[in-house]
């Protein structure tokens, strides 16, 4: 399966996240990771080798034992990178409730 552009692959992001669980586990890993990449530069940069194993191993977790399914980033990695950004972005400001619903609506 490939994707175009992300409108196109948003939807598939959203159904292969679709336990409230796995966006929890996703939000706590993509903050650990931007909070170990933020020490790193101002502290110790050999954490920023931790990023990748903090977000993976939160993520994955999610995947295999909550959601039930492959990771993304096995098929997808940059696609699943910018989708998990933009969840977190949206989990962050408080429009996630809002953007499954105007998906939902749109591809119900």
């Amino acid at each position: 399966m490939s994707f175009k552009n992300m409108e196109e692959f948003w939807p598939f992001y959203l159904k292969q996240h679709s336990k409230p669980a796995t966006k929890r586990w996703h939000f706590v890993a993509t903050l650990s990771c931007i909070l170990c990449l933020l020490y790193a530069v101002a502290f110790n940069g050999w954490f920023v080798f931790l990023v990748p194993l903090l977000g993976y191993s939160m993520a994955w977790y999610s995947h295999f034992y909550v959601e039930g399914n492959v990771p993304l980033t096995y098929g997808h990695p940059v696609w699943a990178l910018r989708g998990d950004c933009k969840m977190f972005g949206l989990m962050l400001t408080g429009q996630m409730d809002k953007e499954l619903k105007r998906v939902a609506k749109r591809h119900g």
